[in-house]
């Protein structure tokens, strides 16, 4: 990923190439027929700011009104498992590209939770982040299967208990018992770009 992200910084005909991709991924999902919720990409390269100034410079076209921007605060992982300093490689970048995204008008989360937990949002972690929600709007984004060993699968994600953390009868009573809304994207249109 280092390489493919320095050559679409620095060399013209890759660059010209990503951007091509870009377009070709708004036009193919724009042929399903389907709203767009919200831009994001495998392990966040979205935030690439080669590929975010080419979604930026596609937003409109293609009505693009919201983005991931994965800063996920170390504070309230620590408050719900202490484990010692943890770093996000994603926390400077999606500081710098959240401020671009509103500049451009772009809506963002004002935190996501899913980062150091990667395939691991288990049941007790979720009531943890539940219990512990900062105010304005929050991503939390897992990776929920019925099982693992499918094409594509990581090694060690917890799909299963993924699935059964976000189905879970507790939570959605934790969740109404605290007052929070939950939604897609589309549903927290209404918070700050």
């Amino acid at each position: 990923m280092a390489r493919s992200g320095a050559a679409m910084f620095f060399v013209p005909r890759v660059k010209r190439q990503m951007r091509a991709e870009v377009r070709a991924q708004f036009e193919a999902f724009r042929s399903t027929g389907l709203k767009l919720d919200h831009v994001t990409a495998h392990k966040h390269f979205h935030l690439h700011p080669s590929i975010l100034t080419a979604i930026l410079e596609l937003a409109k076209e293609f009505g693009v009104k919201a983005v991931r921007a994965p800063f996920e605060p170390r504070a309230i992982l620590e408050r719900i498992e202490p484990a010692g300093s943890r770093f996000s490689a994603f926390a400077l970048a999606a500081r710098l590209q959240r401020a671009r995204l509103k500049r451009a008008g772009v809506a963002a989360p004002d935190q996501v939770f899913g980062l150091a937990w990667s395939g691991a949002m288990t049941t007790a972690r979720l009531a943890g982040l539940i219990a512990h929600l900062p105010d304005g709007v929050t991503e939390i984004y897992a990776h929920p299967a019925t099982a693992p060993g499918f094409a594509g699968a990581a090694p060690g994600y917890r799909y299963a208990e993924e699935l059964a953390a976000l189905t879970s009868p507790d939570l959605r009573r934790l969740i109404a018992a605290d007052g929070v809304a939950s939604g897609g994207f589309a549903d927290a249109l209404n918070f700050r770009p």
